[in-house]
């Protein structure tokens, strides 16, 4: 039985440490590259800031947030079974977009190109759109899960696009 047909009282221990197993790995390997090397250099320091910039400690709060509901879509998606095709196919699409969101820090910040970080985040965020459509396919609330982090990747593009255009 799947976690979405149990009621709620079948919800054991097993699910939920299931569940936190993919909220803390989709929070660290989400999170390394801005520990390795994120927004602390003098070259971002430097920078012109976009007048929409949020409060840098925003970025961490949000990011956290935003892992903590994909390790959530990805355990309800993954719950349904990983012998299924749509379970497979989805959580392989959630591998790449979640490739291009590991590979945008080091991008921008080490290798200080914003222009090829903004190509990376459009590639992100159109990738995510066939995610969403791929876990609703298996778990609606899990697509659901995805909404607020297309949101905000296409905010940091434009965030992306405004450092470009301001310091290029």
């Amino acid at each position: 039985m799947s976690l979405a047909d149990a009621a709620p009282d079948r919800f054991d221990r097993r699910d939920l440490l299931w569940a936190l197993a993919a909220v803390v790995l989709v929070n660290v390997v989400g999170g390394v590259p801005a520990v390795l090397g994120g927004p602390d250099s003098a070259w971002f320091e430097g920078l012109i800031e976009p007048a929409i910039y949020p409060p840098g400690w925003a970025f961490g709060v949000v990011w956290t947030l935003l892992f903590t509901l994909l390790g959530v879509a990805v355990y309800l998606v993954a719950s349904e079974g990983l012998d299924e095709r749509r379970v497979r196919v989805a959580l392989g699409l959630f591998a790449l977009q979640f490739a291009f969101n590991v590979a945008w820090t080091p991008v921008f910040f080490t290798l200080q190109r914003p222009l090829a970080a903004l190509g990376v985040i459009v590639a992100l965020a159109v990738l995510i759109v066939p995610t969403t459509w791929a876990f609703d396919r298996v778990d609606r609330r899990a697509a659901a899960l995805l909404v607020p982090y297309l949101v905000w990747v296409l905010f940091a593009a434009v965030l992306n696009y405004r450092f470009w255009v301001l310091n290029a």
